[in-house]
């Protein structure tokens, strides 16, 4: 038997979404140690798995690693479609999974485009292999149209840029009892419409932040000028994103993200990926009163929700 654990994901945002720039996405994100996704798996002649997501990746898996089967256990998953990278973590998960306990080797980077994993951002498949704090290479434009290539018609961008996260950063997670995030047919035609439209003086904007504040806080340590770089970066991608998602956040995530930025505490939050997850950044001795910005943040919202903490997570998933 095999058990891999792999921790969420927060995405920031991209560096560019227009087609007027040489490289187009460009994810930049942390891996996080908590919540986890957690995947078993023992050798079968046949697919064998009650978790609908998981056993379609798990058929894949079996057919790319040319394995009889496999019986898939979902332990503990991420909550679906909530900006945590749910997704990507299963289906890498059940891969790894089948592959150790099966005795195969799999080359987990290579192999997700096969998965349906890694096609626009590389963040989630770095972050699986080694966490860290993560900025991708994204994609040459001219290879790139505005519809989607088929699974495994890609390569997962590269990492351009990878930190050790402090080991005193922490990260609030506000997740409102809310719609989830787009997703499937409808994350397809909204990302289509925005990289049509996209304002590539944005981009500018985006790459001066990331080379000028963003790296030198993280090579620095510094969580306080790390939580206002990536503020500033995911409100400039909320630009992008405003006609499709109804503002610059979809709501009501604005008035999360409005009521945390005014905690003295938490030094930058935003809307990770399509949402409703939201982050603030913080530090080791404010984390209680962070929790606290963050349930006053729903509060003040009107919404119900959860308010969790979350320490950066250096290493890739765990295989046992």
């Amino acid at each position: 038997m095999a058990r891999v654990s792999a921790g969420a994901r927060i995405h920031f945002g991209f560096l560019n979404l227009s087609l007027a720039r040489d490289r187009l996405y460009g994810g930049l994100g942390v891996g996080l140690d908590q919540p986890q996704v957690k995947v078993t798996v023992e050798p079968a002649e046949t697919v064998q798995c009650r978790h609908p997501g998981a056993r379609e990746y798990a058929a894949r898996a079996v057919d790319l690693l040319e394995v009889p089967g496999a019986h898939v256990t979902v332990e503990r998953t991420l909550p679906r479609h909530a900006g945590l990278g749910s997704g990507t973590q299963l289906a890498l998960a059940v891969l790894q999974a089948v592959a150790t306990a099966t005795e195969t080797t799999a080359d987990v980077r290579r192999l997700a485009p096969e998965m349906g994993r890694g096609g626009r951002s590389g963040v989630g498949v770095a972050s699986f292999e080694r966490g860290g704090a993560i900025l991708d290479a994204g994609h040459p434009t001219a290879r790139f149209t505005t519809d989607r290539p088929e699974d495994g018609a890609w390569t997962v961008p590269a990492v351009a840029a990878r930190h050790a996260i402090p080991d005193d950063w922490r990260f609030v997670l506000v997740v409102p009892d809310v719609d989830p995030g787009r997703n499937g047919a409808a994350e397809e035609a909204s990302m289509r419409s925005v990289v049509e439209r996209a304002d590539p003086e944005t981009s500018d904007r985006i790459a001066g932040i990331v080379t000028r504040r963003l790296l030198p806080a993280l090579a620095e340590g510094s969580a306080e000028r790390f939580g206002e770089a990536v503020e500033s970066v995911g409100r400039l991608n909320g630009t992008w994103y405003a006609d499709e998602q109804g503002g610059v956040y979809r709501p009501p995530v604005g008035k999360l993200v409005s009521s945390l930025s005014e905690s003295p505490v938490v030094y930058g939050s935003g809307q990770s990926s399509w949402g409703p997850t939201v982050y603030g950044v913080t530090d080791i001795d404010h984390v209680d009163e962070a929790v606290e910005s963050g349930e006053t943040a729903l509060a003040a919202a009107g919404i119900e929700g959860t308010v969790t903490v979350a320490r950066g997570r250096n290493r890739g998933a765990t295989v046992e």
